[in-house]
């Protein structure tokens, strides 16, 4: 239906209506009483409507749809309320269509559908219009409000026909003022609909009223934007026309049109990078400034350099995150053996990603010794994220600068290397590795560590601003890990900005997992060898983790491998044939002796000679301590290269043994008459730790007591004056010390039995755990009360006797028919031996 024309043409006089009229279902018009208008007719059930009417008085109803997209409607489909109209002309279109002239007549309603086929035939009740008085004031008021709005319309910019407008300026009845109007507007339809189905002529009209006054607000604001819209181009082709007469100018004076498409060049890319507001008027100065400069000016250099920067950083350009929880599962299972608890930090991430599209980047820290696999997991979360990755060390930096760039004032200035990151990721949310974070030092430059605490506050990276750029970047996307040895060095501050995720060294089953799926592929790899050409067994593998490596990674562990790799690629490469097995029997042909070996257990209950257990980077170990009394005047004399806090535990540990004189049967005067000598073997390696405590205090009450020491007992723990066993920390490696070294009972603190939680149930396996609160509990169990009544039969130095036996020889072996003492001692160590804390 198209074309509408209406004009104001009265009625036939004297129309009479019949009660059922055929039916014209019309779509995307309302029509009113007194409107002329041509319909196109195109529906079959339609057109046989039409022809019922001609055949008859030429009288038709017209209803509207209540939807546009229905073909063939329904009566549910039709609004009830509608116009009679008259046919007043009838054409033929070539297309089959119908082309009618019809014209309101009045307003009526579907009281029932008589007819459905072939067409609609249904029985109608006219409605008729309520007069108002004559002199209503309201009537008046409300006819003069929508006739000014009416005008107010027009020189707003909406088109209506003269006239329309002059037969609304002479309208006096407000019903017929209110359906002139509407059916002018071209409202929508449910809205004109709404209008025909009033009855009141005044509610009518305020209807009308209420619809003009938002369409005035409607044409108000299009004009506006117009307007502004108008303006900028304005704007535009005024500047562009003075750029071009500038041009042109420059050619006539002879200078180089380089700079100029230089400006022009950076002023696309400006434009092309979305820089924010603020970014973008400092952007725009600079550009200004460089147009103004002659181009040989060491000045024009600097700021051409600033504007590279600007344009390259990644202001607006993003990565879309990888949201698949099971991909990146896979993904991190693939690269890395265990290390669940930072795998499901990654998906726990992931899954809020999934949830909330925008959210601050975690900052992780991880904590772990060397070689567990800290910055080789960055770069696995990357690529699970499928996010840029950029890795920079922090190790020995010194200088503020390199964080936070320096000042443009100076030559040869640069950004730090936070926005040297962000440039090299080309991304606004990459992940970011900053490695080492623990080894940042601090001189008269700064101190680095300080200016890390905007970068890594998820509250404030949001404006970290850099002295060279001078302006806000955002790095609220940023994914921050860090990578730490030791959580000790770093700074407080900066430590609680960060989410610390300790990774602990592997334990001996894990290094071989590991080994077996990624170290000996990786190799074999690396070597231009195959599986086929060198095989090495578990045995062979165990006995490399055992005697030629000792730490808590895998690096050394990686580099015997590669070794054996190297001299069979040799043999390979010379021809001396194509399968080398590597057992624990050969060995020794590839990798040489043992670079390690076990240290040696008592063979006996000894005097004085505890076992403890401490923590060093390379995972935990076992400590001998000695103790003996001499004459003297009661001095305490410590050796072994001990640090201040262990030389303190063994002060508060002889403290609490004299407390105790009654209990352990000591002579008061021991003390005054004896002197005491605490040693800790392997007196090269420095030793510092408040854990060795309780065994300290156990040495000496064997010494001065007499009473032997278990031999197949460890402990760890840290002693106070009144004989407390506070917790202490490198649980999980000090275990598993005293796994490797055969001892069948292991002392912990009372405190530390929630920590066996997070340690696997098969590294418990083998070995009792005893809990202590206080020193005696620790006494009852490691010392032998009673001295054995006689020598039993001698075992295998190999082998341990079971922890309930008694001991039943001497200290003394013959060998080559000499006597000779059994050292307790520990063997050399390459890794200082630390505690690690609690």
């Amino acid at each position: 239906m198209t074309d509408t024309n209406e004009q104001e043409l009265q009625p036939p006089q004297n129309v009479e209506i019949p009660a059922q009229l055929p039916l014209l279902p019309v779509r995307d018009i309302v029509i009113f009483p007194y409107m002329v208008l041509p319909l196109f007719v195109g529906r079959d059930m339609s057109i046989k409507a039409i022809e019922a009417a001609l055949a008859g008085n030429r009288m038709i109803f017209l209803a509207t749809q209540k939807a546009l997209d229905v073909e063939n409607p329904e009566p549910g489909d039709i609004h009830e309320i509608g116009t009679v109209g008259i046919i007043m002309r009838m054409l033929k279109l070539p297309d089959e269509r119908v082309k009618i002239l019809v014209q309101g007549v009045a307003k009526a309603k579907i009281a029932k559908y008589i007819q459905t086929d072939p067409y609609y035939s249904v029985r109608i009740d006219k409605l008729p219009d309520s007069k108002p008085a004559a002199t209503s004031l309201e009537a008046e008021a409300v006819m003069r409000t929508v006739k000014e709005q009416i005008e107010r319309i027009v020189s707003l910019g909406k088109v209506l026909i003269p006239d329309v407008m002059v037969v609304i300026e002479n309208l006096e009845d407000p019903g017929r003022l209110a359906d002139m109007v509407a059916s002018n507007l071209g409202l929508k339809v449910d809205v004109t609909q709404a209008v025909l189905e009033s009855h009141d002529p005044i509610q009518r009209l305020r209807r009308v009223s209420d619809i003009l006054g938002k369409e005035i607000e409607v044409l108000s604001m299009q004009q506006k934007i117009q307007a502004q819209a108008k303006g900028e181009m304005d704007k535009t082709q005024r500047e562009y026309f003075l750029r071009e007469q500038l041009k042109a100018i420059q050619k006539e004076l002879g200078e180089l049109d380089e700079r100029a498409e230089e400006v022009t060049e950076f002023r696309k890319r400006i434009k092309d990078v979305k820089m924010p507001d603020k970014v973008l008027k400092e952007a725009e100065k600079q550009l200004k400034r460089l147009e103004k400069m002659h181009p040989d000016t060491a000045e024009s250099s600097t700021v051409r350099t600033y504007l590279e920067w600007m344009v390259e950083l990644p202001w607006s350009k993003r990565s879309k995150d990888n949201l698949d929880l099971k991909a990146a599962s896979a993904v991190l299972n693939k690269d890395h053996y265990d290390l669940e608890k930072v795998k499901e930090r990654i998906l726990e991430y992931l899954a809020v990603r999934k949830l909330k599209e925008k959210m601050k980047g975690p900052i992780l820290c991880f904590v772990g010794p060397p070689g567990v696999g800290k910055t080789s997991l960055g770069k696995s979360i990357a690529r699970a994220l499928g996010r840029e990755f950029v890795r920079i060390s922090l190790g020995g930096v010194r200088d503020e600068a390199e964080i936070r760039g320096h000042r443009r004032t100076y030559v040869g200035a640069l950004p730090g290397r936070i926005i040297q990151g962000m440039k090299q990721a080309g991304t606004s949310n990459p992940v970011f590795m900053l490695d080492e974070v623990d080894k940042v030092g601090m001189d008269f430059r700064g101190d680095p560590s300080a200016a890390l605490l905007e970068v890594l506050d998820p509250e404030q990276n949001s404006a970290f601003t850099d002295h060279y750029l001078g302006v806000p970047f955002d790095l609220t996307e940023v994914m921050f890990i860090t990578t730490a040895n030791l959580i000790d060095p770093i700074l407080p501050a900066l430590r609680d900005r960060m989410e610390i995720i300790e990774i602990p060294g592997y334990t001996e089953e894990e290094k071989l997992g590991i080994a077996q799926k990624y170290l000996i592929p990786r190799q074999l790899e690396e070597h231009g060898i195959t599986s086929k050409h060198v095989q090495i067994d578990e045995a062979a593998l165990r006995n490399i983790i055992v005697h030629y490596t000792r730490e808590a990674g895998v690096r050394s562990l990686e580099r015997e491998i590669a070794n054996v790799m190297r001299k069979v690629a040799k043999k390979v490469a010379e021809g001396k044939g194509q399968g080398f097995p590597v057992a624990e029997a050969n060995l020794h042909k590839y990798l040489g002796v043992p670079k390690y070996v076990p240290e040696a257990e008592l063979e006996k209950d000894e005097v004085g000679v505890a076992t403890g257990l401490a923590w060093t980077e390379a995972g935990g170990d076992v400590l001998y301590i000695e103790a003996t009394a001499m004459k003297g005047k009661g001095h305490l004399t410590l050796t072994g290269h001990l640090g201040d806090v262990m030389k303190e535990s063994a002060q508060a540990a002889l403290s609490y043994v004299r407390s105790r004189e009654k209990t352990l049967n000591i002579n008061p005067d021991m003390f005054s008459k004896q002197d005491l000598h605490i040693h800790v073997p392997a007196g090269a390696i420095p030793k510092d730790g408040p854990s060795a405590g309780i065994t300290m205090a156990t040495a000496i009450a064997s010494a001065l007591s007499g009473i032997p020491a278990r031999r197949d007992l460890a402990m760890t723990g840290e002693i106070t004056l009144r004989g407390r066993v506070l917790p202490i920390g490198g649980l999980k490696e000090k275990i598993l010390a005293a796994k490797r070294a055969r001892l069948t009972t292991v002392i912990l603190p009372l405190r530390n039995k929630k920590d066996l939680e997070e340690i696997p149930k098969h590294l418990l396996k083998g070995i009792q755990l005893s809990f202590a609160d206080t020193m005696d509990d620790v006494m009852k169990i490691a010392l032998r009360r009673k001295t054995p009544a006689a020598p039993a039969k001698k075992h295998s130095p190999s082998s341990a006797p079971p922890a309930h036996s008694k001991p039943t020889h001497s200290g003394k072996r013959k060998r080559d028919g000499r006597a000779r003492e059994i050292p307790a001692t520990l063997m050399p160590r390459q890794l200082t031996r630390l505690d690690s804390p609690a």
